[in-house]
């Protein structure tokens, strides 16, 4: 983040309700635009000074004395924010960059070169505008979520809504929320329906039904209907809370890169003062070199060429609902080489779907399945779910029964018609006295229950867990991007992996596995591999934390997942995960690019400057100039993956 004063390159963070930059100042919501407005108002006051000096000296050439107090007054008022942040600096007992800056004004000042000297800082100080405009990345991201959430709301109190202050809610409040206004907290909807667009927050390009017990989150907007909404969270508790600080703490985290600049910067500037004081000796005291010197050699380019590139890759993670906690983690997304996934809840759907209706002869399918569900239709068991889904789906209506009951991993029992009635586990009928429909190879790869009707089997249905469909183009993606392998851990039967698996491109894969055993299997792949582990977030914390890199599916709403994961993925997306390794590569591509031609532009000052060959003026537009082409490379990170969210949009727009 930027600094009140000046330049922008060294802060100190300290992560309370505030952040506090180096001249010891709390940056609140809103500090950021101050701020650059106020430093613009003092290169305007200064910059018109500088012109008028020059127009006092053309029109009016007997006026000189005019002319130099405009033009000193306006190198004061410029320089002043500069050489302020400098002392401020050494008051700490820091010497940085700002030193040479504010050493090179005051040089030109001692030699009388008023307009020179105001022409240098108006330059720098146009270089500080910009910079603080770009480099406070998080601050700007923070204060655009804040405007996502309403600061008051209706609050239902004794059957009337009464408009009050969103921070005056309290868990079990009810509020309104009319289609078109913005949730304020994170809850539960208690009456009424909508389409909610939840873009803000997962990057989601479709609208999403919500009904009665469907949760939505703050900062969400509410699109067609007027419903009511049981407070569950508020303030930073809310996901986009939760957001909010994650975003905070990956833009005010550094990179290696970073912390090694940091570590050296201290030695940077004492060098360039003993450069400046053996060109002054060997020049025969040539005040324009030195001040060159000193202007050209300020490295905002190098400084600019990571923060720049990171927060421009920071927000298009964002924007893609790709939640990225240390930009540590960006840097090392680039550098992975094995992905090992949950499979439940992650290549799959973690919800069951009927796969096969099998019946015995001279039953039919549609028999099969109103006999199932007139049995299950009072269960909440994921099997019977799947049953009550499809026979919605092809219109079978279940027949009302009595004598119901639910036995506890073994299945269910009723009279339908009058007529005993068993869906259930084979090994469960079996124990019965029914003898099975089916053979083991019949069925391998499927979960599976019998049905029977007055002590005979009728038949038995199939289940699988449903694989995402985008699952097979997500791993051909990160084949594509370099990946070595793509494996998967799960604690499914070994027959359903193996199913799974083929289905779509995995590389190894291991069943049967208990958490333990998933993280034996990750310490196992980590020992030739950098490695990342994508799991739910839920049952799969000890895997998360024993990768090198780990990421949540689907963290919307999920705490547990938001604070396991190095790297959050809002949506239940799988191809976020190939447009991570992306933008990591392209972050880390534009970080060494503008490193380079950072340090390439400061060696050639340097030199130049050294043998009189630049003037102090071209070395402050060349430093201004130089920054600009860091920021506007860094820049192009910003729009990574818009190709594919127009593609999804697209996609939306034909179905």
């Amino acid at each position: 983040m930027s600094c009140c004063c000046g330049h922008d390159h060294e802060h100190e963070h300290h992560h309370e309700d505030a952040t506090v930059c180096v001249c010891g100042q709390p940056m609140t919501e809103g500090a950021g635009h101050g701020r650059s407005m106020g430093r613009t108002s003092f290169a305007v006051a200064g910059g018109f000074l500088i012109l008028n000096s020059f127009i006092l000296e053309w029109l009016f050439p007997g006026q000189e004395f005019a002319s130099e107090i405009s033009a000193m007054l306006g190198a004061v008022i410029l320089a002043l924010p500069i050489i302020w942040v400098a002392i401020k600096d050494l008051r700490v007992g820091r010497v940085y960059m700002n030193e040479l800056v504010a050493m090179a004004l005051l040089a030109a000042f001692a030699g009388g070169v008023f307009r020179e000297a105001g022409i240098i800082a108006f330059f720098l100080l146009i270089t500080i505008i910009i910079e603080s405009r770009t480099a406070s990345g998080a601050q700007r991201s923070i204060e655009e979520l804040i405007r996502l959430t309403p600061h008051t709301a209706r609050k239902l109190v004794d059957g009337q809504y009464v408009e009050g202050e969103v921070l005056d809610l309290k868990l079990g409040d009810v509020i309104n929320v009319r289609p078109g206004e913005n949730f304020p907290i994170d809850g539960e909807i208690v009456s009424g329906q909508s389409a909610v667009n939840q873009a803000s927050i997962t990057g989601e390009s479709l609208p999403v039904d919500k009904g009665i017990g469907d949760e939505v989150y703050a900062g969400t907007m509410n699109l067609s209907g007027s419903i009511d909404v049981r407070v569950t969270k508020v303030g930073n508790d809310t996901t986009l809370g939760k957001v909010k600080e994650m975003i905070l703490a990956a833009e005010t985290s550094k990179t290696p890169m970073v912390r090694i600049i940091d570590k050296y910067a201290g030695f940077y500037t004492p060098t360039i003062l003993m450069l400046a004081t053996l060109t002054w000796w060997f020049s025969n005291g040539d005040m324009n070199r030195v001040i060159t010197l000193m202007v050209i050699a300020c490295p905002c380019a190098v400084v600019l060429a990571t923060p720049t590139a990171v927060v421009a890759a920071i927000a298009a993670a964002a924007r893609l609902g790709i939640l990225i906690k240390n930009v540590a983690h960006l840097e090392l997304a680039a550098k992975v080489r094995c992905f090992v996934f949950d499979k439940t809840g992650t290549l799959t759907k973690g919800e069951l779907e009927v796969a096969r209706l099998k019946p015995v002869d001279g039953i039919e399918p549609a028999e099969l399945l109103l006999a199932a569900v007139s049995v299950e239709t009072a269960s909440n068991h994921p099997t019977a779910l799947a049953l009550q889904r499809l026979a919605k789906e092809v219109g079978v209506s279940p027949v009302k029964g009595e004598a119901y009951k639910e036995l506890p991993g073994k299945g269910v029992e009723a009279k339908i018609n009058g007529v005993d009635c068993l869906v259930g586990r084979p090994a469960w009928l079996s124990s019965l006295g029914i003898a099975l429909p089916h053979d083991e190879k019949e069925v391998e790869g499927m979960s599976i229950v019998v049905v029977a009707r007055a002590g005979k089997a009728i038949g038995w249905i199939g289940f699988r867990d449903q694989i995402r469909p985008e699952a097979a183009e997500m791993v051909r993606s990160l084949k594509a991007e370099g990946i070595r392998q793509c494996s998967m851990v799960t604690g499914d039967r070994t027959a359903v992996a193996t199913m799974v698996a083929s289905k779509i491109g995995i590389d190894d894969f291991r069943g049967d596995c208990l958490p333990q055993g998933k993280v034996e299997y990750v310490e196992h792949v980590k020992e030739n591999n950098i490695v990342a582990f994508v799991g739910d977030g839920v049952n799969d914390a000890p895997a998360l934390a024993a990768s090198d890199l780990s990421i949540a599916m689907g963290a919307i709403g999920s705490d547990i997942a938001i604070n396991s994961a190095s790297v959050a993925l809002m949506t239940n997306d799988l191809r976020r995960i190939p447009l991570l390794i992306t933008l990591s590569r392209k972050s880390a591509s534009v970080i060494n690019q503008n490193l380079a031609f950072g340090m390439i532009f400061v060696i050639c000052g340097i030199v130049l400057s050294v043998f009189g060959q630049m003037t102090p003026i071209f070395a402050a537009i060349l430093h201004t100039l130089s920054t600009l082409i860091v920021i506007f490379n860094s820049a192009r990170l910003v729009r990574t993956g818009e190709e594919i969210t127009r593609a999804e949009n697209t996609a939306a727009r034909n179905r």
